[in-house]
């Protein structure tokens, strides 16, 4: 009886591992489609952007983190890039209401124009689903999804893990580096990074 208990169990447990692991987005792999509300009340789902790059930036404007790529227009600078080469750009916030980062849609909107910041659209995650269904961890976290619905690039934005706005300018920027490789229809040199920054606060 006992060996059938352990038995059972470690069926349970090996299917549990099965199904998280095929949760988490893959690259190679079709990125996983959403649908989500944008901070001027515009639903959005990834099945749209079908032929288009997308990129998802997960955001946190307390996050000091975030606020070096912010402050120092690191990241208005990436935006506008991917914008004006015709790529949608998404900034997702997955903080939970009465956590840090969590914004309305007015809060949203008024930070956007004073950071001078320019995606596509601010989606307002609050209930975590799309974060969750990235396994995004941090702030910032970047996805890149190529015109054919395929996940190429997760990981962080670069390779300084500081809240040192200094530290932007001898960075090996990923996002950058990534982007350009897909627009020229070449791989993705590194796929996949360690993301770094403030945790999600689903």
């Amino acid at each position: 009886m006992q060996r059938r208990r352990f038995a059972v169990l470690a069926i349970l447990c090996t299917l549990v591992f099965a199904t998280l692991s095929e949760a988490i987005p893959k690259i190679g792999q079709p990125a996983p489609d959403f649908t989500s509300t944008d901070s001027q009340g515009v639903t959005h789902t990834l099945g749209a952007y079908r032929g288009k790059i997308v990129v998802l930036e997960w955001t946190n404007h307390q996050c000091p983190f975030v606020g070096k790529h912010y402050g120092t227009g690191n990241m208005q600078a990436l935006q506008k890039y991917a914008t004006d080469t015709n790529m949608i750009w998404l900034s997702v916030i997955s903080s939970a209401p009465g956590e840090q980062g969590y914004v309305s849609s007015a809060e949203a909107n008024t930070l956007t124009a004073k950071r001078q910041a320019s995606p596509t659209a601010v989606l307002l995650d609050s209930a975590g689903v799309v974060g969750r269904l990235y396994d995004a961890r941090t702030t910032p976290h970047m996805y890149i999804i190529d015109a054919q619905g395929t996940l190429v690039y997760m990981g962080g934005i670069d390779d300084k893990p500081s809240t040192q706005p200094v530290d932007v300018q001898t960075a090996k920027n990923y996002v950058r580096i990534a982007l350009g490789e897909v627009l020229s229809a070449k791989p993705v040199s590194t796929p996949i990074t360690r993301p770094y920054g403030c945790s999600v606060k689903y």
